[in-house]
């Protein structure tokens, strides 16, 4: 079923798991120097439509703002200090659009896993969104990015936008029909908890044609483990400990 694959084996969570404040520039670029050549990480709309990064609903968190972040446009958002929660050195750290990653990405030779984060009730419209932009600002890109996410409306919503683009079905929890969402997401991968995951599962995967990704183990052990069962893409927060393939 999938031929075009050209994902690497690891992925550095947020940009650089918990070494910098997650979904910013500056933790992208840590996760590069680490020696990771593809990063995941989360988008969701401004109040404007701007898709920018972020993990939570609310702004809190992560930055020195209040409340949810689909209340302010993306102006507003731009003014926020996304890294002095994390700690002073990153101080002033400001929260980026993924226009603004997409750059920084495509010259850096990065590629992405773009998870699609949406507000709720702002499902459609973030899947929409982030497709066609993903679809413009990696136009002519030997590896378009991985659109990723738990909302199914969000992906079904990026494959009616833009279908060429790669997608993978994000779950906790793996359910029994998980073959169907994937055939009628018509995703190329499952995208699971670790601990969801062992050989069988895995196998199943590949038997049927689809790649397997899996977010965020942390100990080399169980990494190892991941990789002897043939897991196509690992998403981990120790970059510093768990060294790319």
């Amino acid at each position: 079923m999938l031929d075009n694959w050209s994902y690497p084996r690891f992925a550095a969570h947020r940009g650089a798991g918990k070494l910098a404040p997650e979904n910013t520039l500056a933790a992208m670029r840590l996760g590069r120097a680490h020696g990771y050549r593809m990063v995941e990480f989360d988008v969701k709309l401004s109040a404007d439509g701007v898709p920018f990064l972020l993990h939570d609903d609310t702004l809190d968190r992560t930055t020195n703002g209040r409340g949810p972040a689909s209340a302010l446009t993306w102006t507003a958002l731009a003014k926020l200090d996304a890294g002095s929660w994390h700690s002073s050195r990153f101080a002033g750290e400001p929260l980026p659009t993924l226009a603004a990653v997409a750059r920084w990405a495509l010259g850096d030779d990065v590629i992405c896993n773009v998870e699609i984060k949406p507000m709720p009730g702002r499902e459609r419209d973030t899947g929409t969104a982030v497709a066609l932009d993903a679809q413009m600002l990696w136009r002519g890109a030997s590896v378009p990015p991985l659109l990723s996410s738990f909302s199914e409306e969000a992906l079904a919503a990026a494959r009616d936008a833009v279908p060429e683009l790669q997608r993978a079905l994000l779950v906790e929890r793996i359910p029994p029909d998980w073959q169907l969402r994937l055939e009628r997401l018509q995703c190329v991968a499952l995208d699971s908890d670790y601990r969801e995951l062992d050989a069988r599962i895995v196998n199943a995967a590949h038997d049927a044609g689809y790649k397997v990704v899996t977010y965020t183990p942390n100990d080399p052990a169980v990494v190892a483990r991941l990789v002897e069962w043939g897991v196509d893409c690992v998403i981990t927060d120790a970059i510093d400990v768990i060294v790319p393939q």
